[in-house]
């Protein structure tokens, strides 16, 4: 009898919570139901009032320069042509100003990721004379302005010989202090134990850094060559100081001349903004596919 009294007070015990907590869980009141309602209100709206933009970019850009000028913000042309885009490509030097950006964005990039991982490692595991006042000088570095350092740039370029050339155009731009922050932030994070197996193999601090600690560094990777494409492809204050000829013009600088008017006169609309939306496409795409790697390479990493 006491046994079974005992168990079945301790079904009661047991069971009751148990039955009762995810049905709990699962139920929804009418408040938190509406308040759910609203976010989801809220969150479309400040998308919509971000992808607005974009969305007359493209439309106008397939305007006529009439039609543009009326009536700018309809999403729907009521003539639908490309003669903006026939323009940009045959009465003008877009695909060179295009070819131009290539170039330097991808020689930026692979240089910047190369260099501030190597300066991220020497900050964060190599032990040497003035190491603190290198970082304070690195992170004091990000608070001041580009545009304090246009004057001293062109200086700098004019007299090395630089000025008006594709070196002057990518060496400035191959370091940057946030990525050196960043870099040194992740190797911090990963343990040095790892690269004691490869110290005690009797690897090196560049062969220790190249095959053991930089693979581990992929996240930050893909973050620094999101932020070097996107900042180089974006790049005008610098190509301002750092080149004069139009044969070397990126697409920043191409746009920015027929904002002012290059191909004839009137408000240009159209052509301005098929040069925007076509400026756009090679940022999205990059960002869009480094950041399902950076998805993927977390969750290896948890999973690790």
């Amino acid at each position: 009898m006491t046994d079974s009294r005992t168990l079945a007070r301790t079904k009661t015990l047991t069971d009751e919570p148990i039955d009762r907590a995810p049905r709990r869980r699962g139920r929804l009141t009418p408040a938190s139901r509406l308040g759910q309602i609203a976010l989801y209100a809220v969150l479309a709206l400040l998308a919509l009032v971000y992808i607005y933009p974009f969305l007359v970019q493209v439309a106008t850009s397939f305007k006529s320069e009439q039609e543009a000028a009326y009536n700018p913000i309809s999403l729907i042309p009521q003539t639908f042509t490309t003669a903006a885009y026939e323009r940009l490509f045959l009465n003008s030097d877009f695909p060179l100003w295009f070819a131009n950006s290539a170039v330097v964005t991808i020689l930026v990039t692979l240089g910047r990721v190369f260099f501030v991982s190597l300066a991220g490692y020497a900050l964060a595991r190599l032990r040497f004379r003035g190491r603190g006042l290198i970082f304070a000088l690195v992170v004091g570095v990000m608070a001041v302005p580009s545009v304090v350092l246009l004057i001293p740039r062109f200086l700098v370029l004019n007299q090395l010989g630089m000025y008006d050339s594709y070196a002057g155009m990518v060496l400035p731009l191959l370091v940057d202090a946030a990525g050196v922050f960043i870099m040194k932030n992740f190797f911090e994070s990963i343990p040095p134990s790892v690269e004691e197996q490869a110290r005690i193999d009797g690897a090196g601090t560049f062969r220790v850094f190249w095959s053991v600690v930089l693979p581990m560094a992929r996240p930050a990777l893909i973050t620094i060559v999101i932020l070097s494409f996107q900042g180089s492809w974006n790049e005008l204050t610098h190509f301002i100081v750092s080149v004069q000829d139009p044969g070397l013009f990126p697409l920043t600088r191409g746009v920015a001349s027929l904002s002012s008017g290059q191909l004839s006169q009137g408000t240009q609309y159209p052509l301005k903004l098929a040069a925007a939306a076509l400026m756009t496409i090679p940022v999205a795409v990059v960002f869009f596919i480094f950041q399902k790697r950076i998805m993927n390479t977390s969750e290896g990493a948890v999973k690790g």
